[in-house]
């Protein structure tokens, strides 16, 4: 039976490795040591006990923080492993118990932050050098799986009884939830016929036969594992890399802490307030202070001490926490209507600083990877977003330039006030930096059908448009004056919330990704889209569902039609 999120608190998504419950993760170096080591009841919801190195939503916000962490705290990691802290079983997966008992949209939006979890695995492999590797000393099943086909190199257990697995479709009747799919086939490259094979056998694949496949890259026995895994960290711990500059003392993420309130939640430098009875949130972000441009305007060294408060990784972070309270608790809401505000002028410097020390400085260059990782969150969001340029007070101005008008171009429509005082400009930032998921930049998709247009506006670089000006750029969705903002501006809201939720997030995910796939375009688009089709159907989650079922002596009925 489903449970109502209504009965729950509040799932927040902050925590610290002084909170861990189910990772122990240590540093030598340049390894890191991550283990898992579950408890079984530390779920973080009751009902069900997480068995087996099984993992529920809890576990996974440990992951991804230890990730997070381990790219701005401990820059000198060069290699990451990930092993198991029990014996014979390196993970079992998702909890099937915590998804028979869950509602349909939190085992989506579970899904989907697993997948944004270990596509920033796969991020600090590719951007910031650090190498992960999956040590699996016993069984690997399912998400665990999953979590190992997120690392470079994959090592198995060579025992007779370890073995990789899918085993979804056969024990559950739905995929696997966190791109293993697409993983197999495309990142390791196995043959479709054997990958065929490989995900409707329940038992999976051992030994030499699993790395014969490629579904993982190297086998030894149980006598050697620890010494042959640690010969294989070391080896790439010592391989010659060429390291950004700049001194490798790592930056401590310090908490958040948002003023909560009644519909409410105000952050240093975002606001996040919704109203349930117009199903609709307002985000506000607020540009940076004089003293923070002069900050990046220092350089290098002083963008480097000023640490997590440096406003590019500050704000950043609490949109970025403000768009998972979202998802996670507030269900009803299908509208997010996205504000700045702040002197766009001040936007632009400060880009123009953080851009010149990216390649000057690693925690610069980490700086602007954790932007594009927030704004993709966001490209990824189920809600409807309008962007408002108007200013938020009496006197003041909107600031969507530079990063900040990345929220513009990621949000599905853009409104701009014409008022001489409202002002629109482009960055460095906005022409590659913070690319979206399936790799294009926001500017580009916005502009795929006119792309002189792109070329036109890098000759505009740093300079601050007015409404006239960025809607003929092809900037702005909809400019209107001040007579006609309020009234039309308010018919927008209401009818975009009076629309089909259903409808709105297969329209917005079919129009937002404009351009070619990647893997991380297939396991968003593909993978979720026909993941959420099969959670809602008999097969699956009805009363004689397979996931209905698991764990009791009936058998699962199919409904053999295929639609």
């Amino acid at each position: 039976m489903d449970i109502a999120p209504q009965q729950h608190p509040p799932v927040e998504f902050e925590t610290d490795p002084s909170r861990y419950r189910h990772w122990q993760v240590s540093y030598d170096g340049n390894i890191a040591r991550v283990l898992m080591k579950v408890d079984p009841f530390g779920g973080l919801r009751p009902g069900y006990e997480l068995k087996l190195n099984s993992y529920d939503l809890g576990v996974d916000i440990e992951l991804a923080d230890i990730v997070r962490r381990t790219r701005f705290e401990h820059p000198e990691v060069r290699v990451v492993v990930v092993s198991s802290g029990y014996d014979n079983v390196f993970c079992a997966g998702a909890n099937i118990f915590m998804l028979g008992s869950s509602t349909h949209a939190w085992k989506v939006n579970f899904c989907k932050f697993t997948n944004e979890t270990r596509c920033e695995i796969e991020d600090a492999t590719a951007h910031s050098q650090q190498l992960y590797l999956a040590a699996l000393n016993g069984t690997c099943a399912g998400g665990g799986y999953e979590l190992a086909l997120a690392c470079k190199e994959i090592y198995l257990q060579d025992d007779g009884n370890s073995a990789v697995s899918l085993p979804e479709v056969p024990l559950l009747g739905v995929l696997p939830g966190t791109g293993g799919l697409t993983r197999v086939v495309d990142k390791r490259k196995v043959r479709r016929d054997r990958a065929d094979i490989f995900c409707t056998t329940a038992e999976g694949v051992r030994g030499k036969r699993a790395q014969q496949w490629g579904l993982v890259d190297a086998v030894f026995p149980r006598s050697r594992f620890a010494q042959e895994v640690d010969k294989k960290v070391k080896a790439h711990a010592a391989a010659p890399v060429q390291l950004l500059p700049g001194e490798r003392v790592g930056v401590v993420l310090g908490p958040l802490t948002p003023d909560r309130g009644e519909n409410r939640r105000a952050y240093r430098h975002v606001d996040l307030a919704w109203d349930p009875a117009a199903r609709t949130a307002q985000i506000t972000v607020r540009g940076p202070s004089a003293e923070d441009v002069a900050t990046v305007e220092a350089g290098p060294a002083a963008i480097h001490a000023a640490g997590d408060q440096l406003w590019a990784l500050r704000a950043l972070r609490e949109l970025d926490d403000a768009l998972l309270y979202l998802r996670f608790n507030l269900l009803d809401i299908g509208l997010v209507t996205l504000r700045t505000d702040g002197d766009p002028a001040r936007v632009l410097a400060h880009d123009k600083a953080l851009a010149a020390a990216r390649d000057q400085h690693w925690f610069a260059h980490e700086v602007v990877l954790h932007m594009a990782r927030v704004l993709r969150r966001l490209d990824l969001t189920s809600r409807s977003f309008f962007a408002l340029g108007e200013p938020v007070a009496a006197g003041k101005s909107p600031a969507f330039a530079g990063c900040l008008l990345e929220l513009a171009l990621a949000a599905d429509r853009f409104y701009l006030l014409d008022e001489p005082s409202v002002r629109v400009g482009l960055g460095p930032l906005n022409f590659g930096s913070l690319p979206m998921s399936h790799g294009p930049s926001r500017l580009s998709v916005r502009l795929a059908g006119e792309p002189a247009k792109l070329g036109e506006l890098r000759e505009r670089l740093g300079e601050l448009l007015g409404p006239e000006e960025a809607d003929d750029a092809g900037l702005v969705t909809v400019r209107l004056d001040k007579i006609d903002w309020d009234d039309d501006t308010r018919v927008a809201i209401e009818e975009r919330a009076s629309l089909s939720p259903d409808a709105l997030t297969g329209m917005e995910a079919n129009l937002r990704f404009v351009g070619a796939e990647n893997d991380t375009s297939k396991i968003f688009a593909r993978l979720s889209a026909w993941q959420n089709w099969i959670f809602i159907r008999p097969n699956a989650t009805g009363p004689e569902g397979a996931l209905s079922l698991y764990g009791k002596p009936q058998r699962p009925h199919f409904d053999l039609t295929r639609v």
